[in-house]
């Protein structure tokens, strides 16, 4: 029996296996980097051992340091997670090695399914119908567009989509950058990209004894960068054969490999009648595997350690209902420690890798929490989330919760199953800056009782400066006091019920809304799901002007990962042209020339490390000729 438990990770996915190792009796040790050593998931284990570094590379993809500190801590058994070292078939067989249980497949399965391009050749073998590689050097105008993967890994890390023969080599330079700094290789593969397609995955678990589930299907489509954003299951809009065929597959898939515990295989499933074609399988847990659990009922963190323990599958459980999980990320600058992060609502489970008074540091995933809400049937399993999501109390970094919002209740996503492209044909409508004037007001009002807030004459109108968060709005509020209370201007329509320092309450047009407002010493406000920074009273002229115009800012923290070739100061620059690559949250980040000028100054060389707002460029723009 295993009696300790070290995970080789970090946040999310750590907080959960722990979870499920406390209710099994089971004792756990955490590994962290420097950056980590205050973070969840330390402070979720019984014990924990540091990684002495800040990158994944010198402490998370360190297998050496981790089976280390598992010996050291006493621990009898290793749980990969996701990502890092989880589909290292070296590490695996180390952790065998070194006398541990390895909670995961053998060493072998990995190493079939860790290059995408072995995979595939593997999957052809046992007959499971799959996209064909295509050569880099060969290709023609016809084969277009075709997507860059990296054969390493996944997660949207090393992927591109070209779509003009021109840029080829240039994405496939900075595929193989992205791939290598991600996963420590950077092969890369070419394969048709398939517009207008559906991505769609099977969970299976297999344990040592020749059974193997398929724990039905998941549609995972909405993605953005190629990453997942909403996942669901069971896939909705399957007909029954296009259902068989998938499950069959994957079937297949892990028999053929001698697969041992979850994993997932991934299917693309085009438009038009074409049946399903194999992309790659997961040989680890996924991230999305909560709504396969909320669905069927199961615990596979507890399946996968009774499955490393020797025991057999029973019967395989039946589903019942719809789940949607949406993945609540970090956005923009992550400077910004998490104030709050509460659930909107009652029965949605909310796996979280960061509790209140957190920092995310830049070096990792950017990924805060997931929220998952099952429901009988997948309109209500939809709304759920959507309800909940909204009213989510999220006050820190700025994150993605407005996108997810829109898009679950967006009426494509809502009447069936939409494509890959789905976020990228809406993206406009779904980022949209929300109008965040009557917040604005409400943060006002809710601060007219502070002290020191009516060191003016009362009979004279108040002013309060905020700038909604992230798209930068400005917003000038102006308010007075009479014998009937606080009366706004320039607001037609709008009446203040009621004002305290905490609590707004406004009626528009005979309909009264009240708002939570809540203030932090740093200037920074939150009313409901908006976000909003003090502003001085009046504009600083000199703080407007300390940017040089033309400046290229860091959107975020990170290190600048390379410089593009053959750029210099002095050396004329267009709009839109790459100039330097950063890379924050294990993702490279371009950053391009504002407008058409002359590259007058260049702060960034390869390996610095930058901070928000830090100036990396500046471009000075072309005068047009009179």
């Amino acid at each position: 029996m295993i009696a300790s438990v070290l995970v080789a990770n970090r946040g999310e996915i750590a907080c959960r296996v722990f979870r499920t190792c406390r209710e099994a009796g089971i004792a756990t040790v955490a590994v962290h980097a420097d950056p980590d050593a205050g973070a969840l998931h330390v402070r979720s284990a019984d014990t924990a051992v540091r990684l002495p570094g800040t990158t994944a590379a010198e402490t998370y993809l360190r297998g050496d340091l981790v089976i280390r500190a598992a010996l050291t801590a006493g621990a009898d058994a290793v749980h990969p997670g996701y990502g890092f070292l989880s589909e290292n078939a070296g590490f695996a067989r180390a952790v065998t090695d070194a006398g541990l249980v390895w909670i995961g497949p053998p060493a072998e399965a990995i190493e079939a399914m860790a290059s995408k391009t072995r995979a595939k050749r593997v999957m052809a073998d046992a007959g499971v119908p799959l996209l064909a590689p295509l050569d880099p050097a060969g290709l023609t105008a016809s084969d277009l567009p075709v997507l860059i993967k990296a054969a390493a890994g996944g997660g949207g890390r090393g992927m591109r989509v070209v779509r003009d023969l021109a840029v080829l080599e240039e994405e496939l330079v900075s595929a193989r950058a992205e791939a290598a700094a991600s996963f420590g290789d950077g092969e890369v593969f070419v394969e048709p990209y398939v517009q207008g397609a559906r991505h769609v995955e099977v969970q299976v678990l297999a344990d040592a004894h020749g059974t193997v589930w398929t724990l039905g299907t998941r549609d995972c489509s909405l993605q953005r960068r190629h990453q997942k954003v909403v996942e669901e299951a069971p896939a909705p809009d399957l007909p029954d054969p296009v259902r068989a065929a998938l499950t069959s597959a994957a079937e297949a898939a892990a028999r053929a490999i001698g697969y041992v515990g979850a994993g997932t295989v991934e299917f693309l499933l085009p438009t038009g009648g074409r049946g399903p074609c194999f992309l790659e399988m997961n040989t680890r847990l996924q991230v999305e595997h909560p709504v396969t659990e909320a669905v069927y009922g199961v615990d596979l963190v507890a399946l996968q350690i009774r499955v490393a323990e020797g025991e057999r599958l029973g019967p395989m459980p039946e589903p019942y209902g719809h789940a949607v999980e949406a993945r609540l990320a970090a956005e923009g600058s992550l400077d910004r420690p998490v104030r709050r992060l509460r659930a909107g609502g009652s029965g949605l489970r909310l796996d979280a890798g960061y509790a209140e008074g957190d920092t995310a540091p830049p070096h990792y995933d950017p990924l805060l929490a997931k929220a998952i809400a099952w429901a009988p049937t997948r309109r209500e399993a939809i709304r759920k989330l959507a309800h909940s999501l909204e009213h989510a109390v999220i006050h820190g970094p700025h994150t993605n919760r407005d996108l997810l919002v829109r898009a679950l209740r967006h009426p494509e996503f809502q009447a069936g199953a939409p494509d890959t492209g789905f976020l990228e044909r809406h993206l406009t409508a779904l980022t949209r800056p929300r109008d965040a004037r009557l917040a604005a007001l409400a943060a006002a009002l809710a601060g007219a009782h502070a002290p020191g807030a009516w060191r003016n004459v009362p009979s004279q109108p108040q002013i309060k400066r905020y700038r909604s968060e992230p798209d930068g709005t400005e917003h000038e509020i102006r308010y007075h006091r009479t014998r009937e209370g606080l009366v706004p201007e320039d607001f037609p329509g709008v009446r203040v019920v009621s004002a305290a320092p905490g609590r707004v309450a406004l009626e528009t047009d005979g309909v009264t809304r009240a708002f939570e407002v809540t203030a932090y010493d740093d200037g920074r406000v939150h009313v409901d799901s908006y976000a909003l920074t003090a502003l001085p009273r009046f504009p600083d002229p000199a703080a407007r002007a300390a940017a040089e115009p033309g400046s290229l800012l860091a959107p975020m923290p990170g290190t600048v990962v390379r410089v593009a070739d053959g750029i210099a100061i002095g050396e004329p620059v267009k709009a839109g042209q790459p100039l330097l690559w950063l890379e924050a949250m294990k993702m490279e980040h371009r950053v391009t020339a504002p407008v058409d000028g002359t590259l007058t100054a260049l702060h960034a060389t390869p390996g610095r490390q930058v901070e928000t707002g830090e100036t990396l460029a500046v471009v000075t723009e072309t005068e047009e000729k009179q």
